[in-house]
Order: C-alpha cells, then structure tokens, then sequence
C-alpha cells in the first residue's frame, strides 16, 4: 500500500467518517439557532445536536473495539466537539439562554487547549483527552442538550439547570487545562 493510499485509509475509516457528520451537523444548528427561534426549530437543534453526540460516542467505541484509533481521529474528535459546543453556545447568547461570560470562559478554554494540542502535534506530541476533559465534555453535552430543549412550562427551569451544567464544565475545563499543559510541559522536558 503506498504512502498516500496509507493516509487515505487512515482518514476513510467509519469513526473519523461519524466524526465529520458531527461537524457537517454544526451549519444546520446554526441555522436553526437564528433569532427568532421557534419552539419547533429548538427542539429540531436538539435532535441534531443529540445525533451528533450519539455520533461522538459510537466513533469512540468503534475506533476502539475495532482498533481503527487514527491520529486523525485524536485531532478530528476533539475539534469536533469543540467546534459544536462553541457555536451552540455562541448562539444561544442573543437567545438569553446562556450569559456571554460563560460561553466566553467555555470558548476561550477551548481554543487554548486547541492551540496546546497543535503545538504539542508540532513538537510530535498528541495529548489524549483526560478523564476531567471527558467529564467537562459529558457536562457540556447535557448544558446544551437543556439549553436547547423547548417544553413549555419547564423551559425555564431547564435554562437555568443548563447554566448550572456549564459552570460545571468551566471549572471542569480548566482544571483539565491545568493539567494538560503541566503534562505537556513534563513531556518537552524529557
């Protein structure tokens, strides 16, 4: 197999393939996330949302139990969810979901961590998602998801328990931030 057909095969695998349906999924949230947002487009953010995190689990599991773990994949998943999480979050301010602050706190920590992972890639370093990191994501996935969630009558409890689930994530991410740049540091001093 020559070099080029290598690199293809690692990049047409089934996760990295879920990988890109979750961010193909990102534009048409957006989308639905323009004011002003009917009950229905809500709850249609929320499904697509809700697929794209099935879509984040199953390319886990499959890239694992089948051993199809690609370098792609470490750099594709993360930036991913990061990229969904963020312009989610970024929409939903002018909608009074969410305060600017928070999403600023989430945003700003993931592009930071996104620079700490190129340049680790950059000195051939992957760091690898921490437990901490996977529970912020988990807490980040369960804000949205109650951020995003239209039911009349219960809307409001659902906002305000959503916020509670990203501060969750903010002291989450950046404890896991913490981490990951002591750990980076340790690994460019050997």
């Amino acid at each position: 197999m020559t070099r080029q057909n290598e690199r293809k095969a690692e990049f047409l695998n089934l996760p990295n393939i879920l990988t890109c349906l979750r961010i193909c999924a990102i534009p048409l949230v957006i989308l639905l996330l323009i004011p002003p947002v009917s009950p229905v487009a809500y709850n249609c953010a929320f499904l697509l949302c809700l697929f794209a995190l099935i879509t984040d689990y199953l390319d886990g599991i499959l890239a694992r139990r089948h051993n199809r773990v690609t370098s792609t994949g470490k750099l594709l998943d993360p930036l991913a969810d990061k990229l969904l999480v963020s312009a989610v979050f970024i929409m939903l301010i002018p909608l009074g979901r969410i305060p600017a602050w928070m999403t600023f706190m989430v945003v700003s920590r993931e592009i930071i961590i996104t620079g700490l992972r190129s340049l680790a890639a950059s000195h051939g370093l992957i760091i690898n998602a921490s437990r901490l990191g996977k529970n912020k994501m988990v807490s980040q996935s369960i804000a949205m998801l109650l951020l995003l969630l239209s039911i009349p009558g219960v809307e409001e409890k659902l906002v305000i328990l959503g916020q509670i689930f990203v501060g969750i994530s903010i002291i989450l991410g950046y404890w896991s931030a913490v981490r990951y740049f002591m750990n980076f540091y340790r690994e460019t001093r050997r």
